[in-house]
């Protein structure tokens, strides 16, 4: 039985904290960044399997049924496990890509490469 709780409104380094502690208490802190990215991208299969199933997107009918919600929250989990791994402020990080992103030209128009 886990003692492990989030507190209500957490914040995004109380939920890498919370993964830390989560992996340590399930005996999780001994496996590799790749054992730990394997499971990220079996997980984010997951997540994809289920959006093609609410889309209606060909899958196969006989198949597991999936929660999208879970689905993302097993994405998110792993995706916390390895940025502590690296010692990785996700929040940090996030800012300061997104003033990268800022300054960058977006389009919607497809490029053409000329041949």
């Amino acid at each position: 039985m886990s003692t492990l709780t989030l507190k209500q409104n957490p914040t995004l380094k109380d939920y890498q904290q919370y993964i830390r502690d989560m992996i340590v208490e399930r005996g999780f802190d001994n496996e590799t960044i790749p054992q730990i990215f394997m499971l990220f991208l079996e997980e984010c299969g997951e997540l994809a399997k289920a959006v093609r199933k609410t889309e209606d997107i060909k899958f196969d009918k006989t198949s597991k049924e999936y929660n999208i919600a879970h689905e993302a929250a097993d994405v998110f989990m792993y995706l916390l496990d390895i940025c502590n791994h690296f010692d990785i402020d996700l929040e940090q990080a996030f800012r300061e890509k997104e003033e990268v992103n800022k300054k960058r030209v977006w389009s919607s128009k497809q490029v053409t490469s000329n041949k």
